[in-house]
């Protein structure tokens, strides 16, 4: 690929998790503090993004595939969101906010499936050029976490105003992208390809059936680490918390590196189970950094995001691969992710929603508290309910043993 290119490729990237990372971590920190939400409604916000990831691949089988340039789309899709982002930040009230995020969330989500198909369309070998294109993501999210912190606007409605002037730079740097026609066009498109029923077919897989419900029962216990640790951290008296849960993905970074290693000591299942425990540990953390407070299992609580996410995630999505084969892969990911992002963190997001109603505490100035030993108890259960279900039943000799057999 050319320099030129590649460059081009990963500023968009860049750009598309600078906007999300804007808002979504911290927004957990605004809805208390600024529009005195209650647990339940903190809950119901972040799930319009779930909501937009259940969503979005129906949008994208019956708009992007077959209608529109791809990069013609992300522009006006960025265009379009920015101004919600602007009207969220002007919001004074949760049930107007609520109903903007909503839309904003069913615009932004199937950006995320166009950045990678615009990427993967200019690539000849999408397996070696396209990670180190994807991580100027991750390291665009902690660019988002470091420019909230440094403009100071990581607790009030600023952090909209930012995500929305990037969408809208985003929106129109999209046009100058390379041009990307639906592959599509003039085809006929069926029901069963928009939701990509030939994936289902991994259902008569029982070891595949237990990596999917594991993978929605994981992220109930992930919506409560979104949605609740900034505010839990700011609450606690740690500095610019913002900044500091940027270290998490600093660590994602640099597992991501090390994958290949564990992957050919531990395999699939392992990989896994230690992504897995590594939930429990960090919850373990929160739960007992409370008493002190004890600023530096605070910090080992987010180093592990790093864990959490790349033997997991990373893993669950070479392991889905390897299972679908060459004919329903795309779907078969889209599949995986509707359990994730979709499914999992839309339970999740309610249930995070409704603990913290349960142990909401009325402090003295106004501000919404909790009672944040309770609550941290509730993931920590979770996580290793699941780490048991997975540790026991699944048991698949045909998994892949190194990263190369995907």
């Amino acid at each position: 690929m050319e320099s030129n290119l590649r460059l081009r490729l990963s500023l968009m990237m860049f750009l598309e998790f600078f906007v999300w990372g804007s808002w979504f971590v911290t927004m957990g920190n605004y809805l208390p503090t600024v529009l005195h939400c209650s647990g339940l409604q903190i809950g119901a916000a972040y799930a319009t993004n779930a909501l937009g990831a259940i969503l979005a691949p129906f949008f994208i089988g019956m708009f992007a595939d077959k209608y529109f340039a791809g990069q013609k789309l992300l522009g006006v899709l960025h265009i379009v969101g920015a101004v919600f982002l602007y009207l969220c930040s002007k919001s004074a009230s949760f049930s107007g906010f609520y109903y903007l995020l909503l839309i904003y969330n069913l615009l932004y989500m199937p950006t995320l499936a166009l950045v990678n198909s615009i990427s993967f369309r200019q690539m000849k070998n999408p397996a070696s050029e396209f990670p180190s294109i994807r991580v100027l993501g991750t390291i665009g999210w902690i660019a988002a976490g470091w420019a909230l912190t440094f403009l100071k606007v990581d607790a009030n409605a600023g952090m909209f105003l930012l995500a929305a002037v990037i969408s809208f730079v985003l929106g129109l740097y999209a046009f100058s992208l390379p041009d990307t026609p639906p592959l599509g066009k003039g085809t006929t498109t069926s029901w069963k390809d928009i939701i990509g029923m030939e994936a289902f077919s991994l259902f008569k897989d029982k070891f595949f059936v237990i990596f999917f419900i594991a993978s929605m029962l994981i992220c109930i216990p992930l919506s409560f680490y979104y949605n609740l640790t900034n505010n839990y951290f700011t609450q606690m008296g740690m500095s610019n918390p913002t900044f500091k849960m940027t270290f998490g993905q600093m660590s994602e970074i640099g597992f991501m590196i090390l994958m290949p290693l564990f992957f050919r000591r531990l395999g699939v299942k392992w990989m896994i189970l230690v992504g897995m425990i590594a939930w429990a540990l960090r919850y373990t953390c929160f739960r007992f950094g409370f008493d002190g407070p004890n600023m530096t299992l605070f910090y080992i609580g987010i180093i592990l995001h790093g864990v959490c996410f790349d033997f997991f995630f990373v893993t669950g999505q070479i392991y889905t691969d390897h299972k679908a084969g060459p004919k329903i892969q795309s779907a078969a990911q889209g599949l995986i992710t509707l359990a994730t992002y979709g499914i999992g963190m839309y339970i999740g997001s309610y249930v995070q929603g409704l603990i913290s109603n349960k142990y909401t505490l009325a402090a003295a100035n106004g501000l919404v508290t909790f009672d944040w030993k309770s609550i941290w108890l509730v993931p920590l259960m979770i996580s290793i309910f699941v780490v048991i279900f997975f540790w026991t039943l699944f048991n698949d000799k045909s998994s892949p043993t190194s990263m190369a057999e995907k």
